[in-house]
């Protein structure tokens, strides 16, 4: 009798240690087990939050993860290319369990500290090395939406002309211009603008609202009657240029319509919040596995378009059919870059 109540006792003991509760997952990295809420999570942001594109699209990603998923996830933002590593290490010296950063431009910082801090996994968003264990870059084909703005821009232009401001000249920056740029005068074309061109252009800037009104003012002066920016705040002031001349902008990365609905006439909204939500979760539960590139896009509805009232249904049924169609794989965009 004595045995059997030590296995009983043995048995139940077992049971408390290894019974998972509620709210708790398996880290991945640890495989101990702990509540969502106590995973260390920070977000890194080149630039600030209320920048009406890319910083204020990923940091929706915060907001969704802290709401949703019961995190405590954090961010930093403005940071400065001089203090990339710095941040990288000091959140790596504090035991966090996951460090985001959002852009290109993280991505090689984040492979040099990351041998450092094999606990730690390093996201970057639009990032590509994978050369580590801890390294799990989220690549978003950007082109993939920048083709449906240029779609927007082809069927709306009065001239066939348009300009076009790039923060900096990053392959992904590149690419997503690219098909930008052939898909707006391919379809400009067909509607009867037979000199229909794009100008483009580099600010070697993300910030400087001033320079970037200024490169729309000389591409508006060129001709160009739909102004396009990929450029955090120096594409606000793109769009001030495009406001004063009367001209029109073609909203990217998040719902721009609001600044001046009758000249940004449309957007392309990045719903990076589904694409946080879904890294955040899937690293919890031991599904996302480092050293790999998660690529996401049109496919996982990532990138949706927002019309304002000045943009007829016709465009709009013409957005749906391209997306059906590349969807279920008509056209490769990549023969664009």
């Amino acid at each position: 009798m004595r045995k059997l109540f030590l296995s009983l006792v043995i048995l139940m003991v077992s049971i408390s240690l290894f019974a998972g509760g509620s709210g708790e997952s398996k880290s991945a990295e640890t495989g101990g087990e702990k509540a969502i809420s106590d995973y260390k999570i920070v977000l890194i942001l080149p630039g600030q939050v209320n920048d009406q594109g890319w910083n204020a699209s990923n940091y929706a990603g915060v907001v969704i993860c802290n709401e949703e998923l019961g995190t405590n996830m954090e961010f930093v933002e403005n940071v400065q290319p001089a203090d990339f590593e710095s941040t990288f290490r000091e959140y790596g010296e504090r035991g966090y369990d996951i460090v985001m950063a959002a852009g290109s431009q993280f991505d090689e910082p984040a492979a040099r500290v990351a041998a450092s801090y094999p606990n730690t996994r390093y996201m970057i968003v639009n990032g590509a090395n994978a050369s580590l264990p801890n390294l799990s870059p989220l690549f978003p084909r950007e082109y993939e939406a920048s083709y449906i703005a240029g779609i927007i821009a082809g069927n709306i232009t009065e001239t066939g002309k348009f300009g076009m401001v790039g923060g900096e000249a990053n392959q992904a920056m590149v690419n997503l211009m690219a098909v930008y740029g052939k898909t707006a005068v391919e379809i400009a074309k067909e509607r009867g603008f037979a000199d229909a061109e794009y100008n483009l252009a580099y600010a070697n800037s993300w910030s400087n609202i001033a320079l970037g009104k200024q490169m729309g003012e000389v591409m508006i002066d060129d001709g160009a009657d739909v102004l396009f920016a990929y450029a955090n705040e120096l594409g606000l002031g793109t769009i001030n240029a495009a406001i004063e001349r009367g001209k029109y902008f073609v909203g990217y990365s998040s719902d721009q319509t609001t600044i001046d609905p009758d000249v940004v006439v449309a957007s392309v909204d990045f719903q990076f919040a589904n694409m946080y939500k879904w890294a955040i979760e899937s690293f919890i539960n031991g599904e996302l596995p480092g050293g790999q590139l998660y690529e996401v896009g049109i496919n996982e509805d990532i990138f949706v378009p927002i019309y304002t009232d000045n943009i007829p249904q016709e465009i709009k049924d013409a957005v749906d059919a391209a997306i059906a169609e590349y969807k279920a794989g008509g056209k490769d965009l990549t023969a664009l870059f």
